[in-house]
């Protein structure tokens, strides 16, 4: 794959802008115009450094990709966007110069447009809606909203630093919000809009959640995630952080005894699954979220300021497939690791990660073993990690998720030599909440059951996000949020409330 530098791709655009200058373009010709790249540092550089991958579009790049549009009557994407922003307005203000009435509109329906455009897949959700992709018969020709809907809320940021959203006379009702992740941000804001008093309680002594401790800097900048939690407090929502609700305070006295007239759920996924696989407690595993908050969270990639260790790997295997494995092993190559393997039991067509992670992950490097699984993980007399043990497989029918279930080929067992093991199948529910608050029910693997509008089986309690989906994604846990927020809302404008 050759990498063209952000020069050659600006060269690009101008000359598309040259050659199209002062036309109105027919749909045909906004269909003909190519998709815009987006520049990136040079793989061999990047390495070695934790500084974000990509650098965004220009504002040339931006004018050419918003004329893709069609802008399509029925706007097909919009119903991919799970928190319903209105895609060919913003697309359009682009199109339009009118750079600030697009953030604007974006703002409408998220406060997260600089983490949206930069982690979410977008797609699988507004894109792979899109006309344009459809007509050219790829998904991945489609407008490129995400990149679009980056740039500019990168542009705001660095012209007016960032909007704070208008909130609405204080009616005097009081919300706890538990946790401060995508979900919590997304309540938290809407309530606070509608005038509520909001409370974040946040467990780790930074707010953020997944998108401080589990995404890494180089692809979502802490500086960006810390503006928006900024942007919370200017707008009146306090933040306690080192606040463990089921320990520093029950969930039930929060409404009983501290007053809070409702109580938003959003503790996300983040305990992790293991195989269950011969040699998983030797000296060199890690679950990849462990691995991922000591370096992301903790900076322990800084190692002369840096106050937790972490495991230097010479050579590492990830098992997993999703955009947590790429970020572990993307993380695992710029903390020196001289190879990096990602072990996977289907092929690349089914793995659950983006398909720029993915890429990205091989141009710096990181060798994929497809159609592999672990069978054990092989130690020395120190119980030191030496080798993993796999197996090959084949793709049989497919299973309840839709993707062909892998099956193992007897006697096709080989051995790599590797001295560290980064575990990242899954993760299920923190179960704190849940074993301190019995009548709050979950199902089997820990999750809080709730109904559309994440209301609870206590009163006044609501829930959304990973901690009711499973691990998911960022938007996908703000629309949770967003259908939450727009119930308790209800709830506590009725009459007769709390």
């Amino acid at each position: 794959m050759s990498h063209q530098t952000p020069q050659q791709l600006q060269q690009q655009a101008l000359d598309i802008l040259a050659s199209i200058e002062g036309r109105e373009l027919s749909r045909k010709e906004r269909m003909q115009l190519p998709q815009q790249p987006m520049p990136a540092q040079d793989p061999l550089e990047r390495r070695s450094t934790m500084s974000e991958v990509t650098f965004g579009y220009s504002e040339e790049q931006a004018q050419i990709e918003a004329m893709r549009c069609l802008q399509c009557k029925n706007a097909p994407c919009i119903d991919g966007c799970p928190v319903r922003i209105d895609i060919p307005a913003f697309i359009k203000a682009i199109e339009d110069r009118e750079y600030g009435a697009s953030i604007d509109i974006i703002r409408e329906a998220s406060l997260l447009p600089a983490i949206c455009g930069r982690v979410c897949p977008q797609e699988n959700q507004c894109q792979a809606n899109c006309t344009v992709g459809k007509a050219l018969k790829d998904p991945f020709e489609s407008v490129s909203i995400g990149r679009l809907e980056r740039y500019v809320a990168d542009r705001d940021r660095e012209h007016s630093g960032g909007g704070v959203p208008e909130v609405k006379p204080q009616t005097g009702k009081r919300v706890a919000v538990v946790g401060s992740g995508p979900a919590s941000i997304t309540v938290a804001a809407d309530l606070r809009r509608e005038g509520h008093a909001v409370t974040i309680l946040e467990a780790f002594h930074r707010p953020g959640g997944v998108m401080i401790y589990g995404i890494p800097e180089f692809r979502l900048p802490k500086a960006i995630v810390d503006q928006e939690i900024e942007t919370l407090k200017k707008m009146g929502v306090q933040i306690k952080t080192n606040f463990l609700v089921g320990r520093t305070r029950k969930l039930q006295d929060l409404l009983e005894k501290d007053g809070y007239d409702a109580v938003f759920i959003g503790t996300g996924a983040g305990l992790p699954k293991f195989l269950g696989i011969e040699g998983e407690n030797l000296v060199g595993v890690f679950s990849a979220n462990e691995y991922l908050t000591r370096s992301n969270m903790m900076k322990a990639y800084d190692r002369s300021h840096a106050d937790t260790p972490i495991y230097q790997p010479k050579k590492a295997a990830v098992f997993g497939g999703g955009n947590v494995a790429m970020d572990a092993a993307r993380t695992a190559v710029r903390l020196g690791a001289a190879e990096v393997n990602v072990i996977y039991r289907r092929t690349r067509t089914e793995m659950p990660a983006r398909a720029e992670e993915v890429d990205h992950a091989e141009e710096e490097g990181v060798i994929f073993h497809f159609l592999r699984s672990p069978k054990r993980i092989l130690g020395d007399e120190q119980d030191r990690v030496i080798g993993i043990e796999c197996l090959s497989y084949e793709l049989g029918a497919p299973d309840e998720s839709g993707r062909r279930r892998p099956i193992a080929i007897p006697g096709s067992e080989s051995i790599i030599e590797l001295d560290t093991v980064l575990v990242s199948i899954g993760n299920d529910s923190n179960p704190l909440i849940t074993q301190t608050t019995p009548q709050l029910q979950a199902n089997k693997w820990g999750n809080i059951i709730t109904d559309e509008n994440g209301r609870t089986s206590m009163d006044r309690v609501f829930a959304g996000g990973d901690i009711v989906l499973g691990a998911a994604t960022v938007i996908l846990a703000m629309g949770e949020g967003r259908k939450a927020a727009a119930a308790i809302h209800e709830m506590l404008s009725s009459s007769g409330s709390a």
